[in-house]
């Protein structure tokens, strides 16, 4: 008994040192305290010493750093640097390139929640704000996306010409040169309510200001560079793209076979020093507007001109070309299934100088680093914008749609079947602004390369599923195309956002985790650096310390899923505090199963694509609950926004819960996997949807007139007037709001048939006759129902004019309004 209770004590302690992350040395000085009061007490006898002397044994021996590193640490880094997978110098590159910032706390297994909560949002100057209600507002009004789209093909000549006057393509252009130096939260709005009015619209001047000549010029041009270049950015006199994707270059860009060769030629009747490009490009956005063309190749100086002597394959290199110069074919366009620009560039025995690379010569070779920096930031305002414009914009149209459309007698958004997907659509829509907000704001402080990858995926595919949603919702109302039509658009053009700036599919299967459990892990990366250094004492060390991490993590995950997360701390009280334990159980628990599973899998992990996406799929989730969190909280933990912030986090659990079993029920070594699965999930998976009950409470709540319904939809462009395709809705919602109570009185009257007569000017003077409304309240429902009727048509279109004969513009929709509203509109 003596002795149960002495080992019972001995896992007692363990277990505490283990949860806190005890020292080496602690474990060790208390275990020969311990050791040492038991033998002299003599409450364990000989066989009791000898058990419980050899962890004690071992311990010490741990202790003994040069013992160790020869007996242990030596034979392991043997075998570390035998089964670490290859890395190539683009691979490293990419891996370095950006910061790690919010996602390294979510692989510490304990997350230092003050970074989150002591993180600032950037807030708008008042003259990016200004820039927001006038500039982007005015460019919008130049704009009919039905008639850019499918008639001209083009944006018209005014919004160039504005685009190019008020600086939209020198966003992120510093003011020292010109250009407007906004905050990457400020670029983010303005995408964000330009494409709430045309897709085209925002990516015509979002390209520029994402991965393009300009950023480039910024972060890596010589001086000269600048002040040749810059300028004409700044004004549009010159339109920039970037040519990196070709037909065998997608989201391999490292695979390029554009090539450039260092050699002599002419240029400008000099003999220069310079490289001849051979180059094929497609799916380049501004390609065939452009006057001045970034260009990624391979380059290579088999001769040694550049100075080097020894070098010949430099690698991946940018270089800034004019579009006239000789060589270059370009003007010829795609059609992505949006009207903006888009086209393929070639080039062959291009000759240009060496002057021309990005940087100078000096950045030879340079160009992939380059790259990845730039898109490490701007992966996180453009598409993400995008995607928040489908979220914002669908909220308040559908919202107001269910409430003015009728079918059965009743509103189509109180039906349960609606509200599955309108419920959907609003708390998706506070996931993105959220997402949104927090991301672009850490861009302004970082290059967060992690965490912009998971905006970017998880925005882009909240957003495919919020558009199809609001199909459903719509249905023939969306299907029909025309300029009524609010949501088609949309619904063509979210291929485009899931497939740039890195396929969807690579992002989550391959950089997510793949990056983020190198960068953000506190050992993963110092540790195949020591290998590659040789480095045995540091490799050491490191060992070691992981060990004790892996441990720590493992006992946490245990003890909080056995707690069920009361153990956990959270650094709020109120409704979110308990949201802050669930998170910080998770976050041990994707530390401990990653560590494992790295350990286990080796290098053979980088192919277990799937697996490795679960595992980002709950890094994701950990994120996205932060930034909801960080949303709610800064936005005053206001009651009415409560359960928006709920349902996204219950959304967020119960997808870290689904990841998680599935990548238990996958794992290849089943053993492990139970081993994995009794750590995270002890009690159970006990993780589920979000209720239909709190579903139902968002549902109802996006189609009323809130402070918060105008918070969560406050960039969408409203102002395009009646005729305009979300402004029509608006418009009728309006009028509902006015004239709701009366319309419902006599709605309900008419659909009883107690009022005589076969149109709604017959029965609503009916009904005034009666005394069942007065005249202003019979004014105001003829006014609603007509704006009402002109909601739910669709446009209808002459035969010539589907056949491209534009001049027969779709006017029959517009009579039929009339014909059928114009006796209604006036009530004696």
């Amino acid at each position: 008994m003596t002795l149960l209770i002495a080992t019972l004590g001995v896992v007692a302690v363990a277990w505490v040192l283990a949860y806190v992350g005890a020292p080496l040395w602690l474990w060790t000085l208390l275990s020969a305290a311990a050791y040492a009061s038991a033998v002299f007490t003599g409450s364990i006898g000989l066989f009791g010493a000898i058990a419980l002397g050899i962890p004690l044994a071992i311990l010490a021996f741990l202790n003994a750093v040069p013992l160790r590193r020869a007996l242990i640490t030596r034979p392991v880094f043997g075998v570390f640097k035998k089964v670490l997978p290859e890395m190539s110098s683009t691979e490293r590159e990419a891996l370095e390139a950006g910061d790690v910032w919010l996602e390294g706390e979510m692989f510490r297994g304990r997350p230092d929640w003050s970074k989150l909560l002591s993180f600032s949002y950037t807030k708008l100057t008042r003259e990016e704000q200004s820039f927001l209600d006038n500039e982007v507002e005015a460019l919008c009004k130049l704009v009919d996306d039905w008639k850019l789209e499918f008639e001209d093909r083009d944006l018209p000549p005014a919004a160039w010409q504005y685009i190019k006057d008020h600086g939209f393509f020198a966003m992120l252009i510093k003011k020292e040169y010109g250009g407007l130096g906004f905050s990457a939260a400020a670029q983010s709005a303005v995408v964000t309510k330009l494409a709430t009015k045309s897709i085209t619209l925002a990516v015509t001047v979002m390209v520029p200001n994402s991965l393009g000549p300009g950023e480039l010029l910024m972060h890596y041009g010589t001086e000269a560079q600048k002040q040749q270049w810059l300028p004409g950015l700044v004004n549009g006199t010159e339109i920039p793209c970037f040519g990196l994707t070709g037909p065998e270059v997608g989201s391999d860009a490292t695979a390029m076979p554009d090539s450039g060769v260092v050699c002599y030629g002419e240029h400008e009747g000099k003999k220069v020093l310079g490289i001849k490009l051979n180059f094929s490009k497609r799916y380049i956005t501004l390609a065939p507007v452009a006057t001045v063309v970034g260009l990624a190749f391979n380059l290579r100086d088999p001769e040694g001109l550049l100075g080097d002597g020894k070098k010949s394959d430099y690698g991946i290199t940018c270089a800034l070309v004019p579009a006239k110069h000789d060589g270059i074919h370009i003007g010829r366009r795609h059609y992505p299934g949006a009207a903006f620009m888009n086209g393929p560039i070639f080039g062959k025995d291009v000759f240009i100088p060496v002057e021309w690379i990005i940087g100078g010569p000096g950045k030879a070779g340079k160009g992939w680093r380059m790259l990845v920096e730039c898109l490490s930031a701007g992966r996180g305002i453009s598409l993400p914008a995008l995607a928040t414009a489908g979220g914002q914009a669908a909220y308040r149209m559908v919202g107001a749609y269910g409430r003015i459309r009728r079918q059965f007698r009743m509103a189509v958004g109180k039906f349960e079947g609606v509200q599955e997907a309108t419920g959907r659509i609003a708390g998706n829509t506070y996931t993105l602004e959220a997402m949104r907000i927090l991301t672009a704001s850490a861009v302004d402080h970082c290059a967060p390369s992690v965490v912009t990858a998971i905006a970017k995926y998880h925005m882009t595919e909240t957003m495919r599923k919020v558009v199809a949603d609001s199909m459903d919702v719509l249905s023939g109302r969306g299907v029909q195309q025309g300029p009524r039509n609010p949501l088609a658009m949309a619904y063509k053009a979210t291929p485009i956002a899931i497939t740039v700036e890195g396929a969807n599919i690579l992002t989550r299967n391959l950089m997510i985790f793949g990056q983020g459990a190198i960068r953000c892990h506190e050992y993963v990366f110092p540790e195949m650096e020591a290998a590659r250094e040789n480095d045995l004492p540091a490799f050491d060390k490191l060992l070691f310390g992981h060990i004790g991490f892996s441990v720590n993590r493992g006992v946490r995950a245990l003890t909080l899923g056995l707690s069920a997360s009361a153990l956990a701390k959270s650094p709020v009280s109120g409704p979110m505090a308990p949201y802050f334990k669930q998170f910080e159980r998770f976050s041990a628990a994707l530390a401990f199963s990653s560590d494992v599973t790295m350990g286990v899998l080796g290098g053979e992990l980088k192919r277990k694509e799937r697996l490795s996406a679960r595992l980002g799929d709950v890094l994701s989730q950990l994120y996205i609950g932060c930034a909801v969190m960080k949303f709610f909280i800064e936005n005053g933990q206001k009651e009415d926004e409560l359960n928006y912030a709920r349902w996204a986090l219950d959304q967020c659990l119960f997808e870290i819960g689904k990841a998680f079993e599935g990548f238990f029920e996958n794992f290849p070594v089943r053993f492990v996997a139970r081993v994995m699965r009794l750590a995270v999930f002890p009690l159970g998976n006990h993780y589920k949807p979000v209720s239909d009950a709190l579903n139902a409470e968002l549902a109802d709540h996006m189609m009323e007139d809130s402070e918060l319904r105008d918070r969560l939809s406050h960039l969408v462009f409203v102002n395009g007037g009646k005729d305009e395709a979300i402004g029509r809705i608006e418009h009728a919602f309006n009028l509902l709001l006015k004239a709701e109570a009366p319309y419902l009185k006599y709605f309900k009257a008419m659909s009883k048939g107690d009022l005589a007569g076969h149109d709604t000017a017959s029965r609503l003077k009916e009904a005034v006759a009666r005394g069942l409304l007065n005249p202003e309240e019979a004014q105001a429902v003829a006014e609603y129902d007509a704006a009402r009727y002109d909601v739910i048509l669709t446009d209808d279109f002459s035969a010539d004019y589907v056949a491209g004969h534009y001049a027969a513009e779709p006017e029959s929709a517009r009579a039929q309004v009339l014909e059928f509203t114009g006796s209604r509109a006036r009530v004696a």
